[in-house]
This record gives structure tokens, sequence and C-alpha cells, in this order.
């Protein structure tokens, strides 16, 4: 292990990843990333792995849009020996209420406004699109094209690969178990493995983030909560594009490879580091997607698993430095959605990191927006 590095990120998954790439790519070369696992063995590695630009607020969209492009070209970009499996089979997400309806057409109008290649279309539409779509229970759906899904441990590895070539230092089964600091300013990183002086750490550590906030006597505005996943037996596709339902709790897709897999959130759950599994969750998603989707009650389900989703009062992430702590930056709080975002946060971190203009204004996303009452809701989360 290194001893000394220019920035430290602590987490493994697919933002750490991106940040140290962006970071190597603009020339900084004492990179570490700290990984307490194996590589995407968080929140990556365990989500649902579909990418949209279909969201409910400005920031969102364009932060989607960007890494949409990004995910459009990474093969090439990142000189990927592989294949990230990214297909663009679009996202079809269905209304069930009246006032989700008229929520989808204010969507819809910010969507376009900006660009984004989407539609809202009737119930009978939706089910030329899905045939054994149950349109009976639906008011209404969009659908962009562009939106899809693509292999997060592939992703992940295509991003690693990519920072080490340019000189980036990742280091995994390492945990970190303190921060130094000295008069309001970050002096090192210490890991079961070492010590590590740096004056810049970067928490990316996803369901953990608190727990490397709380190292360094921050309170982060996050709270981290089971989201469950299951997947099934593969069959010939029938189904092109993500469905999902925010009313109706449902996201579910087909993978390239044949099987579907599909997810819902819980209330209920409580706000804890767990990521088992349970037979609740097994029997609600059952009955929720036989409810939408009906054939596919016939699937055998091959596996479940539980994964961490770190969440924010405002669904939307925090991004960039922390003003109580010199040195010290956040990409946390995704709130579900860091897989998605991850190729243009990478690049905003760096760019925030070294002090250039960053491509999209995220200065309305810091942690301090909370504590102003300065929230900005995302109404399109399941």
């Amino acid at each position: 292990m290194i001893k000394a590095a220019d920035v430290v990120i602590i987490g493994g998954g697919i933002i750490g990843c991106s940040i140290a790439y962006n970071l190597a790519k603009k020339g900084v070369k004492n990179i570490a990333v700290i990984e307490k696992d194996y590589l995407a063995s968080g929140a990556t590695g365990r989500c649902g792995a579909g990418v949209r630009q279909q969201w409910g607020t400005e920031m969102n969209c364009r932060l989607a849009m960007e890494s949409i492009k990004f995910y459009e070209n990474a093969n090439e970009e990142l000189k990927y020996d592989g294949d990230i499996e990214f297909k663009q089979g679009g996202y079809l997400i269905v209304s069930s209420t009246d006032k989700e309806y008229e929520q989808f057409s204010k969507n819809v109008k910010l969507q376009k406004s900006l660009g984004i290649d989407v539609e809202q279309i009737s119930p009978q539409e939706a089910k030329e699109i899905v045939p054994y779509l149950n349109a009976d229970i639906i008011t209404s759906a969009t659908f962009c094209p562009k939106d899809g899904h693509l292999n997060p441990f592939l992703a992940t590895d295509a991003y690693a690969k990519a920072a080490r070539r340019l000189g980036a230092n990742i280091y995994t089964y390492t945990k970190v178990i303190g921060i130094k600091t000295s008069d309001s300013k970050i002096t090192g990183v210490i890991t079961d493995k070492g010590e590590i002086a740096t004056n810049i750490v970067v928490n990316a550590a996803g369901g953990f983030s608190k727990i490397i906030g709380d190292m360094v006597s921050i309170d982060l505005p996050v709270y981290s909560e089971r989201h469950q996943i299951l997947v099934t037996e593969p069959v010939e596709p029938t189904q092109k594009p993500m469905v999902m339902s925010f009313s109706l709790n449902i996201y579910c897709q087909q993978t390239p490879h044949g099987s579907f897999i599909m997810g819902r959130g819980d209330d209920t759950e409580p706000r804890d580091l767990r990521r088992t599994s349970s037979w609740q969750f097994l029997d609600e998603m059952s009955k929720t997607v036989t409810k939408l989707l009906p054939p596919l009650g016939n699937l055998r389900v091959i596996r479940q698993w539980g994964g961490l989703y770190n969440i924010t009062p405002d669904k939307q992430p925090i991004l960039g430095s922390v003003k109580e702590l010199d040195g010290f930056y956040v990409a946390i709080g995704f709130s579900g959605h860091g897989f998605m975002l991850a190729p243009i946060t990478g690049l905003l971190l760096a760019e925030n990191i070294l002090g250039e203009k960053t491509t999209i204004d995220i200065s309305m996303l810091d942690k301090d927006r909370f504590n102003r009452g300065e929230l900005v809701l995302e109404p399109s989360v399941v």
C-alpha cells in the first residue's frame, strides 16, 4: 500500500471507481481507492441495473442524460476489453391513479423541454409495447426508448481497469478504520493495512457513508435502508423495456441473458445495514408483478437478495465539499440511483476537487441545503 496519496476515495463501487477514473484522466496520478470487500460488493452489485432519464426534477434529468450519453460509448471511452452490456430497450413507466397521471404530464413537459425523447401514452399504446401488460389497472404511461440497462459488475470493472491504466491504485479487502484531521483539515486515512497521508478524502461509501462521516464528527443527513430484488430463470426474449410503476411499487426488466430482475420498495423497512432477504418480500413481489404482468407468474425464482439504498430527505444526492472540514468531499445519498448517475458523478466530483467549473452546477446539491430548507424533492422514486 502506498504511504501517501493526493486523493483517497473510500468505496469501490461504481461511484468511487468513476471518480478515480475521472481524476486520473485529468492528470491526478497518486490516487488510492479503498474498498472493504471486492469491487461492486455493495449497492452497485445489488442494484436493478436500470438507467433512465425520466425524472421529476431538472437536476436528476440532467445528471441522467449525461450519464446515458457516456454509457452509450463507454466500451470505447474506457478502452474496455469486454462489454458492459448496455442495452437501450427503453423504460415504460405506468401510472395507476389520476394524481399520478397529472404528475407524469408535468414530468414529460419538463423532460421534453430538456431534449429527452419521451412521450406520455395511453394504456392501449403501452400494451402495444408490452403486450402482456395488464392495461386495465393503469391510467397512462410514459416511454423513453433511450433508457435501458447494463451490467453493474462489468461497468465497474471497466472503470476500475481504466483508472488503473492511468495510474490509480485500488485496494480491495481493505477497511478504513479512521480518518486523521488537524485544524479542520484532512491529514490522512487509517486502514487495517496501514496509513495513507493525504489532504483529500472522498466519501463514496454508499450505504456505509454515514459511518465514514462519523469518523470525522460530521453528521451526514442520510440513512440506509434495505431494498430487495429477485431474479427468475432465463427464458426467451419477451420484454424489451423496463416496466416501472411508482404507485404500484414495482420495477421489472428482462436481462440480455433472459432472466427477469424485479424489485420493490417497502416503507416499513428499518433504517439499518441489513442486506438479507425475506419471505415477505418474495410474497409481496409475486403479488405485485402478477397483477401488472400476469404471465410472469409462471416463472421460477432462482434467487433473491438485499442491498442498501442510501437515502436523503429529498431523494437527491449530496455532492461536493463539506465546509466543516477542508479536503472532505462526499458523493452519497443517491437514494437507489447511484448506478445510473455514476458517469456524470465521477466527472463532477473530479472537477469539484480540482477547482474547475463543473459541467453541471451542483451547488444546490450541497450537504447544507437541508439546514437551509432548500430541498428539491424528487417525486419519481420506487
